[in-house]
């Protein structure tokens, strides 16, 4: 089968912000799959879809960065048989740090003139600013601005970001084959499985020090890379036909998420939920990225769809805090209709992010890219 053109080059936070007009690459259903994930949060945060965890849309961007920025690491090493640390940290920073920054001292600011409810303390506040905030929660709780709680995440993929490039350019120095390659990235995800069923089952460690910690969380995106490296939908020719993929599956794949919601026992959720979601997102990504037009794929491309994708990170930073302060102002509405107030007012901010930073910041960070 002939190969797919590859777009976006990184990840839920490297995305299409400017793939479409800045980006040599672009993956079909990618931005779809990032409105659904968001969506995923954002109606857990709201009280609306509290079966459908918000940690789960959170899983879906962890496997996304995972493999978007493998797909880039690998496209690169392909070509130039090496790695430009310079300019991929270049573009890192160009793609996640004003937005955050931005999000994070407006938010400070609303708070201590107490706009928005919360209290600063410095401690935490420089965990956001470092990105050690999941940690600090851990150890000691607590947010600043009203729903900067959603940092936690992003600190995970800042680790994900400083660590994973120099293991990628080990593993392809050495000669390992695609194959040997993602196996020894499950690997890495069954040790993390063990871990926690260390941590859960031996030590009685707390739901929030399995959800929050990087060392328990970093499965879900190396998941994500081990789909990058073998079997990538974008680069390599299929293994199984598409029938077998489709039909076989992909509803496996649905079912294990599923199950993975509906079985409630506190152990097995901070434990097996991940690995088995994680297994479960292969055939989807799969399906959604080589079969774009199957199905209820074609979902994925609507327009609005693709529109929500491409302010995927910037509504992820806002969404949270603008929930908060509309139920602060609001207290009398339904939170449906609270809900509905909270997604117009976050999709006019990520659009203001988008015009005034992220897209001309596509355009400088283009000139870091190499593939």
């Amino acid at each position: 089968m002939e190969k797919l053109s590859v777009s976006s080059p990184e990840s839920n936070l490297e995305t299409s912000a400017s793939a479409n007009a800045h980006s040599r690459f672009y993956i079909p259903s990618l931005d779809g799959i990032r409105t659904v994930a968001f969506l995923l949060v954002f109606l857990a945060h709201a009280k609306i879809a509290e079966l459908f965890p918000g940690g789960f849309g959170v899983t879906v961007f962890f496997f996304l960065s995972g493999y978007l920025i493998t797909t880039l690491l690998r496209q690169e090493y392909d070509r130039y048989q090496t790695i430009d640390f310079k300019l991929f940290y270049t573009r890192r920073i160009l793609r996640i740090w004003p937005s955050f920054y931005l999000v994070l001292v407006l938010g400070a600011g609303l708070t201590v003139l107490g706009l928005l409810k919360g209290k600063i303390d410095l401690s935490a506040f420089l965990a956001q600013c470092l990105h050690y905030t999941n940690y600090y929660t851990i150890f000691f709780g607590g947010e600043t601005t009203a729903g900067s709680g959603v940092y936690w995440s992003l600190a995970v993929e800042e680790h994900f970001y400083l660590l994973f490039p120099l293991l990628y350019l080990a593993i392809r120095k050495l000669r390992v084959s695609p194959r040997r390659q993602m196996f020894i990235l499950w690997g890495l995800c069954l040790t993390d499985l063990l871990w926690r069923c260390l941590l859960v089952y031996g030590f009685g460690v707390s739901s929030e020090r399995v959800f929050y910690a990087t060392d328990t969380r970093v499965d879900s995106i190396l998941f994500g890379c081990a789909l990058a490296v073998n079997n990538n939908p974008a680069l390599d020719a299929p293994y199984y036909s598409k029938k077998l993929w489709n039909y076989l599956f992909v509803p496996i794949g649905i079912i294990l998420i599923l199950f993975s919601f509906l079985y409630r026992s506190p152990e097995f959720q901070q434990t097996f939920r991940y690995t088995i979601q994680g297994i479960a997102l292969y055939p989807i990504f799969i399906s959604a990225i080589r079969f774009p037009n199957w199905g209820l794929f074609p979902l994925l491309n609507l327009n609005w769809m693709r529109f929500l994708g491409v302010l995927s990170y910037s509504l992820y930073l806002v969404h949270y805090t603008v929930i908060s302060a509309v139920r602060m102002y609001l207290p009398h509405l339904h939170k449906v209709l609270q809900a509905g107030i909270s997604l117009l007012i976050s999709i006019g901010l990520a659009y203001m992010i988008y015009k005034f930073i992220e897209f001309p910041l596509g355009r400088l960070r283009k000139k870091f890219s190499r593939v």
